[in-house]
């Protein structure tokens, strides 16, 4: 049974933020997920140091085993869009792990007294949801803030949970990518530096790790920016070139036209032209890559 909760987003003045969908209640994407045929379920990754990671995992409706995507959300948490982003990918054949970064981090009272985990369709033993998450935080403000002060390194042991998560699933084939978006696009560059098991990490307008751990990547990266992004894109020149000494594979694209967070924006019910076109190109190519790696 998919069990949904939706998102109040409050409107902030905030640089990465660049377009009114951002801070929006995001009707929209709710919308399409109800609709959704696909089987999504919130579930809870028990991980080694006692911290319960509650993931949004969506199923494809393919009678084989399918590849994983761990797909990483952007600054303002697991928001509508963030799982509507990850129906549509799961739409295209592949089973999608989406961790809320914000697990047991919100404040406690402002968890639902009703929020308990569904059954899960995989047959592993999940817990209650436990306080915290995005959904806990009281405003688009503070979860915004809460997300900037994560620390890599527990990032970096949610997002290994998530993908052995999903490597483990029955339905499983066993193939790792990873996909994020605006800060998230920043964790997926590096998680390439720590996963060595990814066949590819896709980045969508994140800035680069440092260079000296680049080194340490061994999957191609595919990067996907905007024109009208300096913030971000004005990174892509050095990046190339530190790809580029360091023997790694890195192919970033740039739409013209487009801002920050096209993504999401270019679906926006007041989508400009140039989101909306950079939207379904950049959904093209991710797709297109996924399936060939290259």
């Amino acid at each position: 049974m998919r069990k949904l909760h939706t998102l109040a987003i409050a409107s902030i003045g905030l640089a990465l933020a660049t377009t009114p969908a951002a801070t929006s209640a995001q009707a929209w994407a709710k919308a399409a997920l109800d609709k959704s045929p696909r089987h999504g379920e919130y579930v809870t990754i028990p991980e080694a140091g006692g911290r319960k990671l509650q993931a949004w995992v969506v199923y494809p409706q393919v009678s084989q085993k399918a590849p994983v995507v761990v797909m990483i959300h952007e600054i303002f948490g697991l928001s509508d869009w963030a799982r509507e982003m990850a129906d549509q990918v799961a739409a295209e054949g592949y089973i999608v792990v989406e961790p809320d970064l914000l697990s047991e981090l919100g404040p406690p009272s402002a968890a639902p007294a009703s929020a308990q985990m569904p059954q899960s369709s995989s047959g592993a033993p999940y817990v209650p949801v436990k306080p915290g998450g995005t959904a806990a935080f009281p405003d688009q403000d503070a979860v915004v803030k809460a997300v900037s002060a994560l620390p890599d390194a527990q990032i970096l042991a949610d997002m290994n949970a998530a993908a052995d998560y999903g490597k483990s699933l029955p339905a499983s084939n066993g193939e790792l990518n990873v996909v994020g978006f605006c800060w998230g696009g920043g964790k997926s560059f590096l998680f390439a530096t720590n996963r060595r098991d990814l066949s590819a990490a896709f980045v969508f307008y994140g800035t680069p790790p440092q260079a000296t751990l680049m080194k340490r990547i061994t999957a191609p990266v595919y990067g996907f920016y905007a024109g009208n992004d300096a913030r971000v894109t004005a990174t892509v020149p050095q990046t190339i070139i530190d790809m580029k000494a360091a023997g790694k594979a890195y192919k970033p694209v740039i739409y013209p036209g487009a801002g920050h967070g096209f993504m999401r924006a270019g679906e926006a019910p007041d989508a400009n032209a140039a989101n909306a076109a950079a939207q379904k190109k950049g959904f093209r190519r991710l797709i297109r890559l996924l399936r060939s790696d290259g």
